[in-house]
């Protein structure tokens, strides 16, 4: 997700308390049942959903009889935290979303703390972060891993155990999905929402997050993957990126002098003075950096052997990954691949809306939509209906009405290469059931296309959300029943266009 524009700061109006719901961006850790648990209050929240973040579909988490509070499991596709963060608070409908990592160690009463932190605060305050403490290890000096995860004690904007008003996600579009990783995510929506008016509080909760030193030898090799993403903050905020969010400075200044030093002794090859220049440097840099390493650690054989092999394997990998970034963060940002598929909402986008529809005769398409739905066939493009019809849930429609009323859309329209339907009614706790992004991914695999390569066409923010929550690229078509507030939304982080053959258009300009 990228920017959105600036938004006046809203009244100091106070919010009430208990309306909030509970996000767990991620599943993995042993804790997740009694993190669920403690989660759920008292005073309970709305409701808990947890995000499956795997990339690869997996037998369905069995969450039920935790707690009685409602629990949903939503999948992001494994497209990484910030996609995972977003498909879960575009999940929830609460004025605050508390997101909450899968290993922390929130106290009992974290729920009553929260409470306490978010009654009273005004409407121009965006979120309210915990305290996060980290114990160190007992009896000796952390290891090198285990400082980065102390570090997070000092860090501004910590999303672990953040809690966010939904208007301040609503105008900053949520989390960038182009950080890939845990790393800096955090940071950019924080710049985001001071940006667009709004403040960012401490709360008095604190939160544990137990150092979890599981990375081997090789952690502090991967984390040097981080430094794209320091690319990407440079160029959206600029040189002073650093000092926006409080991190004391970084060494890729020194390790590109590390770099450039093996680069002249390479050079010199045949020149002994030139090369016996650069071998100095290089050596008495990369020794410079194992002692600072070696230094505030535990200073074991192991760890002494480790900070040596790996001091001189970071400074190409940090210099690396940064040119890398860099390169990436420069290329004009689209959120899907090629566009493979489209899937139209069917009332109000495709056909004019009649409420729980159950007579073939009163099908009348929109304008232009025969004809945008022939030059999509004509393009190789796959298209496909998903749609709400919790009429059938509620008894409203019969099977045979909703088939009836089908068969004349596609008599007009031509023939879908797929059809979803979600039956339920809004408190069933369907997850396909849009806003959630069920029927995306249904019709993805019907059509064998990555729900990136798929675009979602629809006529209110329900539509732009369910495909967001899938990695889709959404496209807004306003009608007059469209609530203003979602065009606004769809504004930051979709497109919107002004009629169904604007929208295609949209959607071929990223299927070439």
């Amino acid at each position: 997700m990228t920017g959105s524009p600036m938004a006046p700061p809203p009244h100091d109006r106070p919010c009430g308390s208990g309306d909030f719901a509970v996000v767990i961006p991620t599943i993995g850790q042993a804790g997740l049942a009694g993190l669920i648990r403690t989660a759920a209050g008292p005073p309970a929240p709305a409701e808990i959903v947890v995000v499956d973040d795997r990339a690869t579909p997996q037998p369905p988490m069995d969450l039920a009889g935790l707690t009685s509070v409602p629990v949903r499991v939503v999948r992001s596709g494994g497209r990484g935290p910030a996609a995972a963060r977003n498909a879960g608070w575009l999940a929830t409908t609460s004025e605050w979303v508390a997101f909450l990592d899968d290993d922390v160690a929130p106290g009992p009463d974290w729920c009553a703390a929260l409470t306490r932190d978010l009654t009273g605060l005004p409407d121009r305050v965006g979120a309210s972060y915990a305290r996060i403490h980290v114990p160190p290890p007992a009896g000796r000096r952390p290891t090198d891993e285990e400082r980065r995860t102390l570090g997070l004690e000092s860090a501004r904007w910590i999303t672990a155990d953040a809690a966010f008003r939904r208007s301040a996600l609503l105008a900053t579009g949520g989390f960038d999905e182009r950080f890939p990783r845990a790393f800096r995510e955090d940071c950019d929506l924080a710049l985001r929402t001071l940006r667009a008016g709004f403040l960012l509080v401490s709360g008095t909760r604190t939160t544990e997050h137990p150092i979890r030193a599981r990375g081997g030898w090789t952690a502090s090799l991967r984390a040097q993957a981080g430094n794209a993403d320091n690319a990407l903050l440079r160029t959206e905020y600029g040189p002073g990126w650093r000092q926006l969010i409080g991190d004391p400075g970084g060494r890729i200044r020194w390790h590109l002098a590390t770099v450039a030093a093996a680069a002249v002794a390479v050079a010199g090859a045949g020149r002994p003075t030139l090369a016996g220049l650069g071998t100095a440097a290089w050596l008495g840099l990369t020794a410079d950096f194992a002692r600072r390493r070696i230094l505030p650690g535990p200073r074991t054989a192991r760890e002494v052997t480790t900070m040596l092999a790996t001091s001189v394997a970071i400074p190409p990998l940090a210099v690396g990954y940064r040119a890398a970034g860099e390169v990436r963060a420069r290329r004009p940002h689209q959120r899907a691949s090629r566009i493979r598929a489209v899937l139209f909402d069917r009332d109000g986008t495709l056909i004019h809306d009649v409420p729980y529809a159950t007579d073939p005769e009163r099908v009348v398409p929109v304008e232009c939509a025969a004809r945008t739905l022939a030059h999509l066939r004509r393009r190789g493009i796959k298209v496909g209906v998903i749609s709400n019809q919790s009429g059938l849930g509620r008894g409203l429609i019969r099977p045979d009405q909703l088939a009836a009323v089908n068969r004349r859309v596609e008599t007009l329209l031509g023939p879908f290469d797929t059809w979803q339907i979600c039956p339920h009614a809004p408190g069933d706790g369907c997850p396909c059931r849009k806003p959630l992004p069920g029927l995306v991914f249904a019709a993805a695999r019907q059509l064998g296309v990555d729900p990136r390569e798929c675009a979602v066409i629809g006529d209110i923010g329900a539509d732009v959300r369910a495909a967001l929550g899938a990695g889709a690229h959404p496209v807004l078509v306003p009608t007059e029943v469209t609530d203003p507030s979602e065009v606004a939304f769809a504004g930051a982080v979709a497109d919107v266009a002004g009629d169904l053959a604007d929208a295609v258009d949209h959607v071929l300009a990223r299927a070439r």
